[in-house]
């Protein structure tokens, strides 16, 4: 008779595949894995990033310089609940929601 594989190359296959079969827990394990690694490197950062900037927002008070997320700077004249007013020049006041803050601002020009 001509075999084209081995009988153990072949009787290993008819019971597992040539890759083999596994038990379920370990053919999951890598899946795990990623989820694991993903959570650790991308959705736990995210969160501790959207926490801070929620604590800034509500800490914002009259008086403080902030930049909006279009790169508007100024500061805070009047705190209402989410309407925050801004002067961003002598006599020119806008209303911004809450919302549309990035950041307060350090130190530099403290007109």
């Amino acid at each position: 008779m001509l075999y084209l594989f081995p009988v153990s190359v072949a009787h290993a296959a008819g019971e597992g595949g040539l890759l083999g079969g596994g038990s379920g827990i370990a053919s999951m394990a890598p899946f795990v894995l990623l989820i694991v690694v993903f959570y650790f490197l991308l959705i736990r950062p995210q969160q501790k990033t959207a926490k801070k900037h929620k604590q800034l927002l509500a800490a914002i008070a009259q008086g403080d310089r902030i930049t909006t997320r279009g790169g508007i700077h100024g500061r805070v004249q009047n705190v209402k609940e989410d309407v925050i007013t801004v002067e961003i020049a002598n006599n020119v006041v806008i209303k911004l929601d809450r919302s549309a803050i990035l950041g307060k601002q350090t130190g530099g020009d403290n007109k």
